[in-house]
């Protein structure tokens, strides 16, 4: 409690509302049992309704993860400012990398005295090996040395490699940690014998170009013409905001084709690795991927690049 009686504000900075309750929900929840009032700024889509009803206030945005037009940016930025200064937060938690380079430029507008700024993962931008990423990356290089370190101020990684990557920009160990993923709910997600009948490979991901789902689509076509029975299934949506999504018509094709079935957005993923043989994850490069814990926690074996996070 602070000194008026108040309790002290936490706030959570995030791109997406569906991100905010897979990935950092129980957080928020253990943050309001410990006495915390939780405070939520993101874009909002469908899940606002399941934010307040946790008992946190709900800030909408319009920040959005691929906006490159600079007044849009520019405004986006300003936007979090106001809030900043408006609810006055003992504690802003910013998750992924925009959040984290615009919520640090924020709380130093603001005031704000501690700041945690948690990479899950470091994104299209470290991931992509497209002339865009390559453009942006010793920019946003210099924005975290500038903006991360400091008095007050602690960074989250995910795995070792980002931590390092973290030490060459120039963060201070002190200020790192390694926090090893989001987490699984165990009670969803059990280890169950393998189901019966033709070989199910899963793989659970938004549908972008690094994540090698491509790769995947590849090696499902070998696979199908040296005669292999193995039925493979994507699972997630196209994620439309992000550089490297793949277009729908590309999936379309894909299950037109016969080389895959690509089944969308799905809630029962704890069911479908229980119908699943095999979880694979080609992917460039991951913090700790959430959908190899999961798999991992049903008891299933798992395909991964060697990549850091995987």
């Amino acid at each position: 409690m602070s000194k008026d009686g108040a309790r002290p504000k936490l706030l959570y900075l995030v791109t997406e509302d569906w991100y905010f309750c897979s990935h950092r929900l129980p957080i928020a929840r253990a943050a309001r049992d410990a006495g915390f009032e939780v405070l939520v700024a993101t874009r909002v889509d469908r899940h606002a309704d399941a934010i307040r009803s946790e008992g946190f206030q709900l800030f909408p945005l319009k920040l959005r993860r691929r906006g490159m037009h600079p007044w849009r940016e520019l405004a986006a930025l300003i936007e979090i400012v106001k809030l900043y200064r408006r609810v006055r937060p003992e504690i802003v938690h910013h998750v992924a990398m925009k959040p984290v380079i615009y919520g640090s430029i924020a709380a130093r507008f603001s005031g704000v005295s501690t700041v945690v700024n948690a990479l899950a993962g470091l994104g299209y931008v470290f991931a992509s090996s497209s002339l865009r990423a390559r453009l942006l990356r010793p920019f946003v290089r210099l924005a975290l040395r500038g903006l991360i370190s400091g008095r007050g101020r602690h960074a989250v990684v995910q795995n070792p490699d980002d931590r390092h990557l973290m030490q060459g920009i120039g963060i201070p160990e002190r200020q790192l940690s390694i926090i090893r993923g989001s987490g699984v709910d165990v009670t969803a997600f059990r280890p169950g014998p393998e189901p019966e009948g033709k070989i199910v490979v899963t793989m659970v991901s938004r549908m972008l170009w690094d994540k090698g789902v491509g790769e995947l689509v590849e090696a499902a076509r070998r696979l199908e013409c040296s005669g292999k029975d193995i039925r493979v299934q994507l699972v997630g949506p196209p994620d439309h905001e992000n550089p490297a999504a793949i277009p729908e018509w590309t999936l379309r094709e894909w299950e037109q084709e016969g080389i895959v079935q690509w089944l969308g957005q799905r809630d029962d993923i704890a069911e479908l690795w229980t119908a699943s043989h095999i979880a694979v994850l080609p992917s460039y490069r991951e913090g700790l991927p959430k959908s190899l814990l999961e798999a991992a926690a049903c008891g299933r074996p798992m395909v991964a690049t060697d990549v850091a996070g995987c």
